[in-house]
């Protein structure tokens, strides 16, 4: 018998704070139209400062966990997608997996960028289909108020903290219909926080940079070339989608990627003017947003998509 995965719960999570366009204009020379017209953003909300990663993932997991009806001490594998993890070492999914009281189960971090939990999930669906295991949970959490540098103003306003979850099951019809990942590291420079740890004192700059021209030409061409590979693989018209989530960066890339699409706005999920961009959460964000607002809905189809700094980039074609 062929073993497939599904997605039998959502959950999702964000810090109280909330940082809107008129806030930032009190910290750095902007405007909320300046923010707005450029890149859909109305807000965005911020950790406090005793909140980690692994405390927004705990959040979000629990409610994705409720959704699929599964207890934590059920679970036989625990991702995180992350770029902000707790600490060094141990991963972040170890850190969550003591706060879940899922003892005993693997748990390992994901590192691909705004990718992640698209990464994360592709890798979870290979681990189901080995038949080693009943319940994934996988998770997109991220802190990046942490690596901001908030006197510029070309990349703080974009950014926000958040945390989304689901849990995958094992199942007999294909939940996860096929998923497509792809890297490239000689655009390393273009997006990246060139910062690290040595000899106890942090070396170079541990700050987000980006040259967001690039980022837009190159974000829109591949979010728009893997979606096609995925409709290829799987036989499929483009028409044939129900709902599009792609990485919530920018309304203007989502808007370029849907046109290429062919999609009307209307069937695409954004959650950028809330949430800006969480990176490797934003994704799962945004799913559970409409699922729980009832705009997704079983044995729909639904593409899944990244892209974030490496260059990484990906594609997850789901039936729900």
């Amino acid at each position: 018998m062929t073993i497939y995965s599904r997605i039998a719960g959502t959950g999702s999570y964000l810090p109280a704070k909330l940082l809107t366009n008129k806030d930032l204009e009190a910290r750095v020379e902007t405007s909320d139209e300046w923010i707005f017209s450029r890149t859909g953003i109305r807000q965005r909300h911020v950790a406090a400062d005793n909140e980690c990663a692994s405390d927004l993932a705990l959040s979000a997991s629990r409610r994705a966990l409720e959704s699929a009806g599964v207890a934590a001490g059920d679970l036989s594998l625990i991702i995180v997608a992350t770029t902000t993890p707790d600490m060094v070492f141990p991963s972040t999914a170890c850190i969550l997996q003591a706060k879940l009281g899922a003892k005993n189960c693997p748990a390992f971090d994901v590192q691909a960028v705004c990718s992640g939990f698209v990464y994360a999930l592709a890798t979870a669906d290979q681990f189901m289909r080995s038949g080693q295991y009943q319940n994934i949970l996988v998770v997109g959490a991220e802190v990046y108020s942490r690596i901001l540098d908030w006197e510029d103003r070309s990349t703080c306003v974009l950014f926000g903290d958040g945390a989304g979850a689901v849990v995958l099951q094992r199942s007999e019809q294909p939940g996860i219909l096929s998923s497509h990942l792809h890297a490239d590291g000689s655009h390393a420079g273009i997006l990246s926080v060139p910062g690290g740890v040595s000899g106890g004192k942090v070396s170079g700059r541990p700050l987000l940079q980006m040259e967001g021209n690039a980022v837009f030409k190159f974000a829109v061409r591949v979010l728009g070339e893997v979606a096609e590979e995925a409709l290829a693989f799987n036989y499929l018209e483009k028409s044939s989608i129900d709902w599009l989530i792609p990485h919530q960066a920018n309304i203007r890339i989502i808007q370029a990627t849907a046109k290429k699409l062919g999609l009307p706005m209307d069937k695409v999920i954004t959650t950028v003017d809330k949430h800006a961009n969480t990176s490797a959460a934003s994704v799962p964000l945004a799913l559970d947003c409409a699922v729980r607002d009832g705009r997704i809905r079983g044995g729909q189809l639904v593409m899944l998509e990244g892209v974030g700094g490496g260059f990484t980039w990906g594609a997850v074609l789901v039936r729900m």
